[in-house]
Order: structure tokens, then C-alpha cells, then sequence
């Protein structure tokens, strides 16, 4: 693999920071001190609930640990995290169950 210059991974970070600035602000800035429609805060509501299965996805199914291979133990732990979750309600306590059977797991095997 081929090394990326200092400049040119420079320049894309801050790139991508301002563009990100960019987006948040036209959304938050320009609304100023109006409400917002009940429409848009009905999908606004499930952007949070969306960020954690996007991040921990591609963890699960491709896990760096088993070389990117699928592996039954992440599946096993994610398993757990969602039973976890849709019975209690509880991010935190779905979290938590699902760390702690990862590592059990590992633990075990």
C-alpha cells in the first residue's frame, strides 16, 4: 500500500471537516429561531437511533479480529445486544450485555 503525502492528507481532513461544518451550519444556522415542522422532527428522531447499528455493523459482520472473516462469536454478542435492547428499552444496558458476551466469549473460546 502506497502512502498518502502529508499535504495531500492534510488538505482532505480539513476538507472534509469544513464541508461537515458546512452541512451542520445550513441546517442549524439558517433555521434560526424558527420551529421546526413536526414532519421533519418525526425523521429527526431516528437519525440517533440509526448512528451505533451503522458504526457496529460492518465490526460484526467483517470483525478485524478474525482477519474480516465472519466469525460466530460477533454474531453471538451482537445477538445478544439486540435481544438485550428490544426487551429493556435500555441503549445502555444493551450495550453493556453486548460488550460483556463479547468478552465472555472470548473468554471461553
Amino acid at each position: 500500500m502506497s502512502s498518502i503525502p502529508a499535504p495531500v492528507l492534510w488538505t482532505v481532513i480539513i476538507g472534509l471537516a469544513l464541508g461537515s461544518y458546512a452541512l451542520r451550519f445550513a441546517f442549524i444556522g439558517f433555521m434560526g429561531g424558527r420551529a421546526i415542522p413536526e414532519w421533519l422532527m418525526r425523521h429527526l428522531r431516528y437519525t440517533a437511533v440509526a448512528i451505533i447499528p451503522a458504526l457496529v455493523a460492518p465490526l460484526v459482520v467483517w470483525p478485524a479480529p478474525a482477519g474480516g472473516e465472519p466469525s460466530l462469536m460477533h454474531f453471538a454478542a451482537a445477538a445478544a445486544t439486540f435481544s438485550a435492547g428490544y426487551l429493556t428499552r435500555n441503549v445502555l444496558f444493551a450495550l453493556g450485555t453486548g460488550g460483556l458476551s463479547l468478552l465472555l466469549l472470548y473468554l471461553a473460546a
